[in-house]
């Protein structure tokens, strides 16, 4: 494989962990989160930690998440790089941000007193229930009745990346500014004018594939594939379903003698695929 873009790809495995799950660029990681958080749990420093350690037993470790950290203060992170779609999305999310609440406990007495867990996810899709809105980041507490938020240390936060729309030149603040970095990274020959602070510098740097050795370009050629090849059965069966829905528009207008020429209009198929659906 050819790799011909000058940065690394964030929404593959190998572009994700480079630029936020490696200890010398942390610093990277750490502004991110600061954009998301609020001021009160603002971080000046973060340890990573090792998947087999998060959960309390064998079932609970086998979940992977993309990268897990701690502050000193106590606050855990889960941070998940989603590239398509699955059933149940909300329901894993809930079920991953208990295992660090569960791996809190001590062992002998307790007072129940617990930590802030905080689960980011970056979604390269939107959710079906949200697809009418423009809203990139929705922030989730447990609330009450009445929007009061109920428990303030559990706060789960999607960024939906498709919906970010905005150009270099709308970019206003540093959460503008990581969002347009994470959809036009691979895309980019060089860092844009609006991107001059220093941590954007150490991120142009640490993305620049032609620095990489050996063994990271190897890697990353072989998560790039998998990211190409997901994108293209995510992309076919889109397409897919688009084509079959368009069929059903032909062939109910088909039923009621509709001119082959308006049913192309209402459908979107050439005349001769029309046709062929006749037979």
């Amino acid at each position: 494989m050819t790799i011909t873009e000058k940065y690394v790809n964030p929404f593959t495995d190998f572009g994700f962990k480079k630029l936020f799950g490696s200890e010398p660029n942390k610093d990277l990681l750490i502004d991110f989160l600061n954009q998301l958080l609020p001021p009160q749990h603002q971080i000046q420093e973060l340890t990573y930690a090792r998947n087999e350690q998060v959960g309390r037993n064998e079932f609970d470790r086998r979940a992977i998440f993309d990268l897990f950290c701690t502050s000193p203060s106590g606050e855990r992170f889960i941070v998940e790089m989603q590239r398509a779609k699955q059933n149940y999305f909300k329901d894993r999310s809930v079920f991953y941000a208990t295992f660090p609440i569960q791996e809190q406990v001590p062992r002998g007495d307790w007072n129940y007193q617990l930590a802030p867990v905080y689960l980011v996810g970056i979604l390269d899709f939107v959710f079906a229930e949200d697809k009418d809105d423009t809203e990139v980041c929705h922030r989730v507490q447990l609330k009450d009745q009445i929007n009061r938020v109920f428990y303030e240390k559990l706060t789960l936060i999607y960024l939906e990346m498709p919906k970010f729309t905005k150009t270099e030149a709308e970019l206003e603040t540093p959460f503008d500014k990581w969002l347009y970095v994470l959809k036009h990274l691979p895309r980019l020959t060089e860092r844009p004018a609006k991107l001059q602070e220093r941590v954007f510098a150490r991120l142009f740097e640490a993305a620049e594939i032609a620095k990489f050795n050996r063994t990271e370009l190897e890697l990353y050629e072989d998560s790039v594939k998998v990211y190409r090849d997901l994108k293209n059965v995510i992309d076919t069966a889109a397409q897919d379903a688009v084509k079959k829905t368009s069929q059903e528009v032909a062939r109910r207008a088909l039923a009621e003698n509709l001119p082959l020429a308006l049913i192309a209009k209402l459908s979107g198929l050439s005349e001769a695929e029309i046709e062929s659906l006749q037979t």
